[in-house]
């Protein structure tokens, strides 16, 4: 070596190189200006010899090794940094050539340092990860991973022997992001991170914000570009504030992708994203849907948590294909007319030692004290929403959902466990805010922040909170002190409802308000009724088996249950299967049992179910005044000896009135006298206990006109025929004025001026007619 060479060496930073606990290593390696030359140095571990190539026809130079482990250094005469190439001889014999991944500049600039730092970089998800791009004419990925805490990060890979010797990280200190542009990688490149921990403790992590991952049981990422998919949903994108609204109707396919058909070839466990799509689209139009709601799609290790227990928050899951599939599939939904809602669980992540937990060797997403950063029967992390990064992280995820993925909705799972400090735990096992209290103040304050956030970049995507307590104004306005959420899951409703179905009819009349007591809250939030998975689980059986009775009677049970679910105020959610009645209890290891439409019962709630949506998406009664107190009211909800609902539905248009009688007795009422809202006439336009659908068929085929006789303390009322275990509905039709004197016989002639008295006479009638209508009404 020569000594002007060896007076430039910095041996205790070479050292640091050389033995991985660098965390700047281009402090050292790569190309830099000095008063002699450009001084060029690199780490090839277990190289034997290493030229710089300049290019063709230009002149090459052996570099001096340093280090017998592979330091390698050379200085080039001139003042300007050329654009070279290493190649490499090692001890195998191997040979390469490669680009210096340390002669590449930062892709982050300090304002998104300081922005991440301050939890406010919302596309942080642009710069975090693992990202093709090509720079001074170098194709290869930029990496770049937040890990303050580390001693050192080195990108490891297939594409370096996953030695975390050769490709080092260079941290930038107003972030303590770790980033390395690395040349040649290519999409399809698997890699993970190997932190070394204060201490020297070394372990390999996956990519938080890693795009694809390996099908499970492996865990490493996989590179992914996803700039490449065209979109051809133009249409649906500019439409969906149109559907969105809460005016419109919202009728929820919640589903499992995994487990709602199963391949029939052997050795396949699931179908591509692309192979779905199809399928499901089919489906979802026939039956009526508006909306499939898909259960996270998250990269997650264990089939077993249904993704509720996420390590991929920026991957859909490999089980069904990769990123461009994913995004496939949603194009294909909209292109067939039909919004797609994402679960997303921000409440939670697992333990698994690849993920997130202990990142960089310290508890950087999670609290550091168990009360606060665990949940002691899940087995779970909980994020440190007090942490800018962490929300960060969080809030870009669901942008990154909606942007790249087009989403159409994101229902938030568990909020309830967010909110409350003492969720799930016993005394000794929280801690208490700083006010004493058991609210988490810094959740709430995420939430309003996610939310308001999100809100303003995609005002047309709804937000949903599963939440399951009496928090209140989980739908207000962050402006006015709520959450920010659009819809809220009603758990209220679906608990006291299906305790209530569950009961003999014999013994309902006891436990009648569990029927009307949602309606005491029903406008305190805009809520989503939701018959889910998580009531045909852990041993709870489907929901047709909740229904008492024999096989007959458990189906009428489920018709009428579907039906007042129909004509309940609030949006609604039905899980798969339960469409046609499944029987056995939901699993997601087996496919859905398709074979039951084999049967005559099955098929028919099948068509009951398609045939409830179709009148729900035709009745505006039935969605547009959801929330508005003028959309409903009850004729009479008082007859819990006979197990009786009467009520009534309202659209913006009085024409569009809808009156529902809800039988949940298993007797009928042949001659029934109910109040009305309006005279005039009312038809039954449906009938759960429609021969049909497996009913009895009773009904009331002909139309009925309201009499002037009172009823239920209404002046007009009709009777008709009360169907067992069914729901009934009415529409109605405004009575028509009475025609008033007689048109004069042909061959008499009329006066002129006696006409137009008769006609102005008859007029002045009309009008006086409608005046009492109204006082009356």
């Amino acid at each position: 070596m020569s000594e002007r060479l060896y007076d430039m060496m910095d041996w205790p930073e070479i050292e640091a190189v050389v033995y991985s606990e660098e965390s700047e290593p281009k402090r050292i390696l790569g190309p830099r200006k000095t008063p002699d030359g450009i001084l060029i140095q690199c780490f090839r571990p277990g190289a034997q010899q290493v030229k710089v190539l300049l290019g063709r026809g230009k002149p090459e130079y052996e570099m001096e090794m340093e280090d017998e482990t592979g330091f390698f250094s050379v200085l080039l005469p001139g003042d300007k940094i050329p654009k070279y190439k290493y190649e490499a001889v090692y001890e195998d014999g191997r040979k390469e050539k490669i680009y210096d991944p340390y002669a590449f500049e930062k892709q982050i600039t300090i304002e998104q340092e300081q922005q991440f730092a301050a939890g406010i970089c919302y596309d942080i998800y642009e710069k975090l990860g693992a990202h093709p791009m090509e720079l001074h004419g170098v194709e290869g990925v930029y990496f770049a991973v937040w890990a303050p805490n580390a001693m050192r990060v080195s990108v490891v890979g297939d594409f370096n022997r996953w030695d975390g010797r050769v490709h080092q990280m260079n941290r930038l200190n107003v972030s303590g992001i770790f980033e390395l542009f690395i040349p040649k990688v290519k999409p399809g490149a698997l890699y993970k991170y190997e932190v070394k921990a204060k201490g020297s403790l070394v372990y390999l992590k996956a990519d938080p914000y890693g795009n694809q991952a390996e099908v499970r049981p492996k865990t490493a990422s996989v590179v992914a570009d996803l700039n490449q998919y065209q979109w051809q949903d133009d249409q649906w994108m500019k439409e969906r504030g149109q559907r969105n609204r809460e005016d419109k109707p919202l009728a929820v396919y919640e589903m499992h992708l995994g487990s709602w058909r199963k391949p029939e070839e052997e050795g396949r466990l699931f179908y591509n994203y692309r192979e779905l799509a199809p399928m499901l689209a089919d489906y979802v139009k026939e039956m009526g849907y508006t909306h499939v709601e898909l259960m996270p799609v998250m990269e997650h290790p264990l089939d077993e948590s249904w993704g509720y227990q996420v390590t991929g928050y920026y991957a859909p899951t490999s089980r069904y294909g990769s990123c461009e599939d994913f995004m496939y599939f949603m194009d294909y939904m909209h292109q067939q007319g039909i919004g797609v809602i994402l679960d997303w669980v921000p409440a939670h992540f697992p333990k698994d030692t690849f993920g997130m937990s202990h990142f960089d060797g310290t508890c950087l997403y999670e609290h550091l004290d168990p009360r606060q950063g665990m949940h002691p029967h899940w087995g779970t992390l909980i994020y440190n929403y007090g942490r800018p990064q962490v929300k960060n992280f969080l809030i870009a995820n669901a942008l990154f959902w909606a942007k790249k993925y087009h989403a159409d909705g994101i229902r938030m799972d568990a909020v309830a466990s967010m909110l409350y400090l003492d969720y799930g735990k016993n005394d000794g096992e929280w801690v208490a805010n700083i006010y004493g209290g058991n609210e988490n103040l810094e959740a709430v304050e995420f939430l309003k922040h996610l939310n308001s956030v999100f809100k303003k970049q995609h005002p047309d995507v709804l937000l949903i909170a599963e939440e399951s307590t009496a928090w209140p104004q989980i739908t207000g306005k962050v402006e006015e002190e709520g959450l920010g959420f659009d819809y809220k899951w009603n758990m209220g409703w679906m608990n006291d409802f299906i305790d209530y179905m569950q009961k003999d009819p014999i013994f309902r009349g006891g436990a009648h308000d569990e029927l009307t007591f949602s309606m005491v809250y029903a406008y305190s939030e805009k809520f989503l009724l939701s018959l889910s998975h998580d009531e045909v689980v852990h041993g709870k059986g489907s929901l047709l088996n909740k229904m008492p009775g024999d096989k007959a009677k458990k189906m009428a049970n489920l018709r009428a249950a579907y039906g007042f679910m129909l004509v309940h105020p609030g949006k609604k959610l039905l899980f798969m299967g339960q469409e046609f009645a499944q029987e056995r209890e939901w699993s997601e290891q087996r496919g859905l049992d398709w074979n039951l439409l084999e049967e005559t019962d099955h098929r028919q709630m099948q068509e009951y179910v398609k045939a409830l949506w179709k009148l729900y998406r035709e009745q505006p009664a039935l969605y547009e005044k959801d929330y508005e107190t003028e959309g409903f009211a009850w004729i009479n909800h008082m007859d819990a000896e006979r197990n009786l609902l009467t009520l009534i539905r309202k659209g913006e248009r009085e024409e569009n009135t809808l009156v529902a009688v809800c039988n949940f007795s298993a007797v009928d009422y042949e001659a029934y006298q109910m109040g009305v809202p309006y005279p005039g006439k009312y038809k039954e336009i449906f009938n759960s206990d429609k021969e049909a659908y497996g009913g009895s068929g009773m009904g009331n085929p002909r139309v009925k006109t309201a009499k002037k006789a009172e009823c239920d303390e209404r002046p007009y009322s009709i009777t008709i025929q009360v169907a067992p275990l069914a729901v009934q509905i009415f529409s109605y039709t405004k009575a028509e004025p009475k025609k008033t004197g007689k048109r004069p016989a042909a061959s008499v002639r009329v006066p002129v001026s006696k006409v137009r008295r008769q006609l102005q006479k008859t007029m002045e009638e009309e009008w006086e007619k409608a005046e009492k209508q109204k006082i009356e009404k």
